[in-house]
């Protein structure tokens, strides 16, 4: 029998982080990048831990955990219920964590509360990464305002048929659409197809707010660039840019600015400015490898805090655009104003009231 390998150890400010199992793979060797220990991936945390700490300090965070690393075909678990999946979400901080872990107090649209990662410190991602984690998913909230956004997230997702370049059109769109209004929007990739744009606002809106900002954006972007859409059934998206609004929700969330994906070749949402995104071609170039290198040239990102906006404008564009409130996600409770939860191909216009409720079984 093999000799277990020892742990190693990672500087991360003051501290050092004990990492188990430091020569397991994490990822597979692909064309592009070499095999990825984990060493490596908590090694990743250490080195950009700087610039991920301004963008996910002090805001309630989900740690995407793939314990066994992660292999092309792997899935993500799609909730607690679902014990086939090889990657989880873990959104309560587990038993047995350092006492120097920080959390802060959330609570759920059902009502439940939780007490969720809330990291202080450097150390505090590389901790998580020793749990398996690759993507963090902060909320859009700073404590100890966790009910009021300081973040407005628009996701661009490419939908079947379309490429990063019409996300990049979009983004475009967007970036203009932005300006003209007085916001400045900063970008990254999702470390997939898609792009996340953030504008910093003032924490004083709440979620539904900000959700309908996004709506709002949405609908002036459809009005301007015909590949955009805001249509929540994917039955009715066709091969367009879906502005998913959605993510501005209570407890929903994106990866963040530098995190890993569980893809094949260790992807990462790459903050840029918007003339280096316009630059890129294939945003797997944009990796472990590559980032750290990519980060000496400092932090796209660093002045994001330097002014907050008011959503007014966008929320001037839900008013007044026609449309009126969109679907939820399914998990969220029927919210006032929502249309029928049906796909609209299924739809019996008599099972349902003019407030989307069904009135017969």
């Amino acid at each position: 029998m093999a000799a277990k390998t020892p742990p190693a150890f990672v500087q991360a400010g003051e501290r050092d982080v004990r990492v188990s199992s430091p020569d397991r793979v994490i990822y597979e060797a692909t064309e592009r990048t070499p095999e990825i220990t984990k060493l490596q991936v908590c090694e990743y945390f250490a080195a950009v831990g700087e610039p991920l700490m301004r963008a996910i300090g002090d805001r309630p965070t989900a740690m995407e955990r793939w314990p066994d690393g992660y292999r092309e075909g792997m899935r993500l678990a799609l909730g607690p219920q679902d014990k086939e999946g090889d990657g989880f979400y873990q959104k309560r901080l587990p038993k047995g964590a350092p006492e120097w872990i920080e959390t802060v107090k959330i609570a759920f649209p059902s009502k439940r509360t939780a007490e969720e990662l809330c990291p202080s410190e450097v150390a505090a991602l590389v901790w998580a990464a020793q749990m398996g984690t690759l993507t963090f998913h902060p909320w859009p909230v700073r404590r100890p305002e966790v009910d009021h956004p300081d973040e407005l997230r628009l996701d661009l997702d490419p939908q079947p048929g379309t490429t990063f370049a019409d996300a990049l059109r979009v983004a475009d769109v967007t970036r203009e659409l932005l300006e003209e209004l007085g916001l400045r929007g900063y970008p990254k990739t999702s470390g997939n197809r898609g792009i996340h744009i953030y504008v910093r606002i003032e924490p004083q809106y709440t979620f539904e707010q900000v959700r309908h900002a996004a709506i709002g954006l949405g609908r002036e972007l459809e009005r301007r660039d015909d590949g955009v859409t805001t249509n929540w059934w994917k039955e009715e998206r066709g091969e367009r840019i879906f502005i998913d609004y959605n993510q501005n929700n209570r407890d929903r969330t994106i990866a963040s600015a530098w995190s890993l994906r569980a893809r094949p070749g260790a992807p990462v949402s790459t903050p840029m400015t918007w003339s280096q995104l316009a630059d890129v071609t294939d945003p797997r170039e944009f990796n472990l490898v590559t980032v750290p290198e990519l980060i000496q040239d400092g932090d796209p990102w660093a002045d994001m805090d330097k002014k907050a906006y008011a959503l007014e404008p966008l929320l001037h564009l839900w008013e007044t655009l026609p449309g009126g409130e969109l679907n939820f996600p399914p998990d969220y409770p029927k919210m006032p104003g929502e249309p029928p939860r049906v796909q609209p191909s299924k739809k019996v216009a008599e099972h349902w009231d003019a407030e989307g409720n069904r009135t017969e079984s």
